[in-house]
């Protein structure tokens, strides 16, 4: 098995020499006119033509793409020759390719459980959103009037978590199970202050593992019991008390005199729990906990080997201020209309930086949304009904087991059972059975075997169950009803409260009215179907058909992450292709896949080089040098880490400030454990002395980390490998194509050197670094699958197959060109402010409007929602620098919709001209009374002192078929945080 991920390790070779286009041919082929040569897929993915290209250059003074590059990228840096990596194929070449490797998994039934399970996922949940780039495409809704679409999923995505555990209050998702686990917890310090935990045995061992690496680098205490309910409170020092109800063997349990004197004492009680299970047992509020967290996978959502997948958490009211992660809140618009936005997000880690509740730059938001709809599907008696199905499938074959003698302990259970064989049957004769029906069990080290039921359960599924546990079938097992009387909803551990109570999850049960309930939310985003969305960092790029088509391959879709690693040789094949590229890209000599967001790779490489330093005897090295152009989330994964930032000052031409930088590390030489840069940086240029400042780190001890959100920059021009970088997260939702799903997935897989590779993640029932055997030193593990969204790395694996090495290359000097050239057309309206020694950026620029407060009364803020009117989503607002606009356009967009954008903020700034000249009142006009709603302009009491027509079709390209009417006016987030409604509220309209 392939599991190592080097790059050596694959010898790939192709059989033919000769290529063509983007298909490879015979060397038989004589007439070329005969086999005309298909369209190559990087002139699809790159939206320039070739005479808009030459136009481009023009206007910027230069003959060719590889001259203005030259330019942009410092010549002691830039890579000599093209990447390693194979020739390009079609898009038809590539999809029968990768068939033939999904092929090379085998799908058995998966009865492991550990919080991973089978589920239906409703057929038009997975067109119309899991297929959908109206769903897919959209970016996180930081700007609110144009995402009330997925706004409102995800809000009914945090009233089905209240519901279901019974709490205040739920975020938008969190990146899996066991990282929601460990941020709980983190939420507990930060709440009481105390540094001691109680966690339970009896965990989901991937959380387990997942919980005690991130408190082991915060220095917070870990006191692992068999059973927490002998946890002692008397010394009040405890923090928190983390348990799983039902547990990982699938014991339901009395934890509420626990949660009581917990709570007593000033501790929390945190509760992992099953939403499905929530359908009939007693919720974890009403049993005492005071936060509860999970995974909503089997809501569904597809195995897909791991991930993506949605974590959820939820708390009492008390606790909503510290929460992390983001939430969706009730507010209104300017015209006192109901409106969603994202609440309190003064908590987020650009704002506060090492002082944020979290790193998360990341969440699940798509895979949220699926879930939502699926509750919204099925409503509360749906729910129930499956739930009842999977629980009375669970109690027939536990009855047939005990009938043939085996032992199960479980005296209280919901789906799953721990089964000790009699004396007849060893666990080697029972595993042998199952592999004859090709079913997958869990096997525990002491001999007991774990069985998990779900949705997909049928009765022939049970009886092939009790035939491997040598037992009568379904038909001939005696006192079946006698079995289904011992019923959860039988006894005192039933649910009694009401849950989905809301007309939204009882409305929609026809698929009439799912699918235009879903296409009413999808058309009130702007996503990348619309219009480019110039999201400076961010990289909202093509995520073609071709390349999402394998994320819903049947023989993707269905591997649970812990089946046996001969099933899944499919997913290895494509792990090792994908690391070979990536590594070929960046210089790198080893990846792990496990990080499943960008902030997650950031704590995972500095956790990676805080073990290295710890191996090597130096653990005194915990200062990480960060400039204040790095990344925003970089200072706050640097505390998750357990590191003291020290901040790194830049010039005024926005290079790192070097005389600064070595009176840093001069001063904490003894104690450097890295320095983290961001590159270009993240005010967009070029820095010319980044291998200088490597080699002033590597010089006094420490490593380089360097941020990989802007390798969109970077690919086949320079390898952050090879100019001094020693680790790097690589957004793959940025530079490699899976798509941001309006606020994730998200993928951050990290490559280092090889003296890094020891020390990677692990994780403890699937090792990434098996193969290095007693070589490992991992710290611990990061996520709770062990090659963390595995279902979407196809995306990533096709864009490089697809794009080649010369369409790589060309992807990155037009994502220059594109942004060079939007800085021109704009230079006598909006001054770039910070360019490189050579007068370029790289593939975003930063526009300076902080003087328009003074001249007009215009903050960025104003601009952005101006810019809805246009049809346009906002470039990056106020970040890194307060009162600018970041605009990256990337490759994918051509000179037409580039011209576009340019003459929206041209036609702006014309708008403000107005304003500063007296010709517009400073606080009644169209930039300050944005956007404008349909509503807005056709109502009969217009009173704005200019026109409906200005208002609603500021640009001759807006009128028509193109216009896009954001759906609510300009939001009051004041108004939200003062009055916090974060579930559905209620409603008057008849749905």
């Amino acid at each position: 098995m392939l599991r190592s991920f080097r790059p050596n390790l694959l010898k790939l070779k192709h059989s033919c020499k000769i290529k063509h286009g983007a298909r490879c041919v015979s060397k038989s082929s004589k007439d070329e006119n005969l086999f005309p040569e298909r369209v190559d897929f990087p002139s699809r993915h790159i939206g320039p033509r070739d005479q808009d290209i030459v136009t481009m250059l023009d206007l910027l003074g230069y003959k060719s793409l590889d001259e203005l590059t030259n330019k942009a990228v410092p010549k002691q840096i830039q890579l000599n020759g093209l990447m390693e990596i194979d020739e390009p194929m079609s898009e038809y070449d590539l999809i029968e390719r990768v068939r033939k490797i999904s092929e090379q998994n085998q799908i058995w039934r998966s009865f492991i459980g550990m919080g991973y399970h089978n589920c239906c996922v409703p057929h038009t949940i997975m067109r119309n959103m899991f297929e959908n780039p109206g769903w897919t495409t959209q970016y996180t809704p930081y700007q609110p009037e144009v995402s009330q679409g997925r706004l409102e999923g995800l809000l009914n995505y945090q009233t089905m978590v209240c519901d279901m555990t019974g709490l205040d209050v739920a975020n938008a998702s969190l990146l899996d199970e066991g990282t929601a686990a460990a941020e709980a917890l983190s939420l507990c310090h930060r709440h009481n202050k105390r540094t001691k935990f109680v966690v339970s045995e009896r965990l989901h061992p991937q959380t387990l593992a997942v919980v005690t690496t991130r408190l082991d680098a915060l220095g917070l205490e870990v006191k692992v019991l068999p059973d927490v309910r002998e946890a002692d409170f008397a010394q009040r020092d405890i923090s928190a008390v983390l348990l799983q109800c039902p547990d990982t063997r699938g014991l339901v349990y009395d934890y509420s005199g626990l949660a009581a004197t917990a709570q007593e004492h000033g501790s929390l009680v945190v509760v992992a729990t099953d939403l499905l299970a929530s359908a009939l047992l007693r919720p974890p509020a009403e049993c005492g906990a005071a936060l509860a967290v999970g995974t909503s996978q089997r809501f569904g959502v597809p195995l897909g080997y791991g991930g993506p997948h949605a974590g959820f958490f939820a708390a009492k009211h008390a606790l909503v201020r510290l929460m992390p992660g983001r939430m969706v809140g009730v507010t209104r618009d300017a015209s006192g209309r109901d409106a969603y936005r994202l609440a309190l997000q003064t908590r987020e880690q650009h704002i506060r930086r090492d002082k944020a509740t979290s790193n998360i730059c990341t969440a699940q938001a798509l895979l949220a949304n699926m879930s939502a709809m699926y509750a919204v599907y099925h409503g509360p008696q749906g729910l129930k009904d499956i739930a009842t199905r999977v629980h009375n499938a669970t109690l027939v074959l536990d009855h047939g087991i005990k009938q043939r003698g085996h032992t199960q302990t479980n005296d209280v259970y919901f789906d799953t059972l721990h089964i000790i064989p009699n004396e007849e049957h060893n666990v080697d004769a029972i595993k042998s059975r199952a592999q004859e029906k090709k079913v997958n069990l869990r096997y525990f080290d002491d001999g007991a075997i774990g069985v998990a039921l779900d949705e997909t359960t049928t009765m022939q599924d049970v009886d092939d169950l009790l035939w491997i546990f040598d037992c009568k079938n379904v038909g001939e097992v005696t006192g079946t009803g006698d079995a289904r009387s011992r019923s959860i909803q039988n006894g005192p551990f039933r649910r009694t409260s009401p849950f989905l109570t809301h007309p939204v999850f009882n409305a929609h049960h026809s698929e009439t009215r799912l699918v235009r309930y879903m296409k009413r939310l999808e058309n009130k985003d702007i996503s990348l179907v619309h219009s480019m969305i110039p999201l400076g960092s961010c990289t909202m790029k093509l995520n073609s058909t071709t390349e999402m088509m394998p994320c819903s391959f049947k023989h993707f879709t269905d591997i649970h992450p812990f089946a046996p690693l001969d099933q899944c040789k499919g997913y290895h094949v494509l792990f090792e292709e994908l690391a070979k590229d990536l590594c070929a890209i960046t210089g790198y000599d080893r990846v792990s896949f496990q990080p499943n967001s960008g902030a997650q790779g950031e704590y995972a490489g500095l956790r990676t080089i805080k073990r290295y330093h710890e191996f090597r005897g130096d653990t005194g090295r915990n200062i990480c040098l960060i400039p204040v152009s790095a990344h925003g989330t970089n200072p706050a994964s640097a505390h998750m880490a357990g590191m003291r930032v020290c901040a790194i000052r830049v010039t005024p031409t926005g290079d790192v400030d070097m005389e600064h930088l070595k009176d840093k590390v001069e001063e904490h030489s003894a104690n450097i454990s890295c320095l983290m840069l961001t590159y270009p940086s993240t005010f967009g240029v070029f820095e010319e002395r980044a291998a200088d400042v490597c080699a002033l780190v590597h010089k006094h001890g420490g490593q380089v980390y360097l941020d990989g959100a802007n390798m969109n920059a970077q690919v086949g021009l320079c390898r952050p490998g090879d100019y001094g970088s020693d680790v790097s997260h690589l957004n793959l939702h940025k530079t490699f194509c899976i798509p941001h799903g309006g606020g994730g997935p998200g993928m951050g897989p990290i490559g280092v050197k090889a003296h890094l590779a020891p020390f990677l993640p692990s994780h403890p029932v699937v090792d990434p670094l098996a193969d290095l055997g007693d070589a490992a030193h991992s710290f611990g593990s990061v996520s709770a699958a062990p090659y963390g969204s595995s279902a979407i790395l196809p995306i990533s694996w096709a864009y490089i197959k697809m794009m080649g090495p010369k369409g790589l290359k060309r992807a990155t000097q037009v994502a220059i060109l594109n942004a060079n050239y939007m800085s021109r057309r704009l230079e006598n309206y909006y001054k770039t402010l910070y360019k490189g020694e050579r007068g370029l950026v790289a593939h975003e620029f930063i526009i300076d409007v902080r003087d328009l407060k003074k001249t007009a009364n215009i903050e960025p803020g104003d601009i952005a929602k101006r810019l809805m009117d246009f049809g346009f989503h906002a470039p990056t607002m106020s970040w890194p620098v307060a009162g600018t606009l970041m605009i990256e356009p990337t490759e994918s967009e051509d000179l037409q919709e580039l011209e576009r954008f340019c003459e929206a903020l041209i036609t702006i700034r014309k708008e403000i001209k107005d304003i500063e000249d007296g010709v517009m009142d400073k606080r009644l006009n169209p930039l300050k009374m944005a956007p404008h709603t349909q509503t807005d302009v056709i109502t009969e009491d217009w009173n704005r002192p200019y026109s409906r027509e200005q208002a609603a079709f500021p640009a001759a390209f807006v009128k028509g078929e193109t216009k896009i009417w954001p759906t609510v006016g300009r939001i009051d987030d004041m108004y939200g945080d003062k009055h916090l409604v974060c579930t559905c509220p209620p409603v008057i309209d008849d749905f």
